[in-house]
């Protein structure tokens, strides 16, 4: 036994000799995002650019001299599964802080555990109002309904498009309930008259007689708050039943799935982007390039985001340290980040205010329209 223990100290020696550590050469981040499920698309997105920043990071030689690992866990867009993977994150000590997940409804369910442990949630695109400021250090990146919901009345539906009239189909949870409430009230601020307003729960896939009950009031345009899946099913059926309407939507609209399921239907469809894949700006063809090598589609808005939140916590933590509290000061002290996706400096609750632009399916591809922006 004497022996075995002497060889164990002289290889603990070697070992410390040779520059390996236990645990201190690697500095881990938690990752929830939806890789199977409803969303898995979007989940897919998260893993793609979020590694690849913590690829481009390691290149450069990490963050203070350790290597970035990226823990991921798939929280298959369900609630509860977000918040078991938080608990498990924020006992983890290993974990300084957490990037996810991609709907509000699963950033809400994991904000009270992530805000009891004192560990960062940074969600590239949870965009309810409610996220940020449910607590110190819940922070968003996408930008919120507060301010998408009004540009997508006066600069999607008035100035782009041209319509008075409006119906408005929501996913019935807690996002959908944001946008379609944040558009509604814009709506009625500025004049574009909402004819009804219906809801549908996940999963359906059937919306004839909700479509048909919008008809109705034969409204000029129809509000699609939903993700690429349950949004191209809309447009489908609409069309099929002869419906002449105009589409509009938030961003979470767009995908390159959104076209692939949607196929002619969903031409003419506007929504808005503060990213652009004809961007000329060289660090993002850069990324545009290597994501699709990697993912062999292009990115969206959303994964841009996801590469954005990777970049942003590195910058934080490389002038931090590794404390989970300093983290989140450092993250909140954020002025004038220079991501992909713009300029970024987090609100005093930890949101950020965003730029949009007007984007059209043309030709069954994205297209931005510059001359509409805010």
């Amino acid at each position: 036994m004497r022996k075995a223990f002497i060889l164990s100290i002289v290889c603990l020696m070697i070992l410390a000799f040779s520059g390996i550590t236990f645990g201190q050469d690697v500095v881990k981040i938690g990752l929830t995002a939806p890789i199977t499920g409803n969303y898995a698309e979007f989940g897919e997105n998260f893993q793609y650019a979020v590694q690849l920043a913590a690829d481009i990071i390691n290149e450069q030689g990490g963050i203070r001299g350790r290597m970035v690992e990226i823990v991921v866990r798939d929280s298959q867009g369900v609630p509860s599964e977000s918040a078991s993977i938080a608990t498990e994150f924020v006992q983890n000590r290993d974990i300084v802080a957490q990037i996810g997940d991609f709907t509000s409804t699963c950033c809400l369910a994991a904000a009270p555990i992530f805000e009891r442990a004192g560990m960062v949630q940074l969600s590239p695109t949870s965009s309810h109002p409610d996220f940020a400021p449910s607590g110190r250090y819940m922070f968003g990146v996408v930008g919120t309904q507060a301010s998408e919901g009004p540009f997508n009345v006066e600069f999607l539906a008035q100035e782009y498009m041209g319509i008075e009239s409006v119906g408005v189909i929501y996913i019935n949870n807690d996002w959908g309930d944001a946008t379609q409430h944040y558009f509604v009230e814009a709506a009625n601020e500025k004049g574009l008259e909402v004819t009804a307003i219906e809801p549908f729960f996940e999963g359906e896939r059937d919306f004839t007689a909700i479509l048909t009950s919008l008809r109705r009031d034969d409204p000029e345009g129809l509000y699609v708050v939903a993700m690429y899946n349950e949004g191209s099913l809309i447009a489908r059926q609409a069309r099929r039943m002869g419906w002449d309407v105009k589409f509009l939507g938030p961003s979470s609209l767009f995908s390159e799935q959104f076209i692939t399921l949607g196929e002619e239907s969903v031409e003419g469809f506007v929504t808005n982007t503060f990213f652009a894949l004809d961007d000329p700006n060289p660090e993002v063809q850069a990324f545009i390039e290597e994501f699709r090598a990697r993912a062999d589609r292009f990115p969206n808005l959303h994964a841009a985001c996801a590469y954005d939140s990777m970049m942003i916590l590195a910058d934080a933590i490389e002038r931090a340290g590794f404390d989970r509290s300093d983290i989140r000061d450092a993250l909140a002290e954020t002025q004038d980040f220079p991501g992909i996706t713009g300029s970024l400096t987090f609100t005093e609750v930890g949101d950020i205010v965003r730029q949009y632009m007007v984007m059209v399916v043309e030709n069954g591809a994205w297209e931005v329209k510059a001359d509409y922006m805010r």
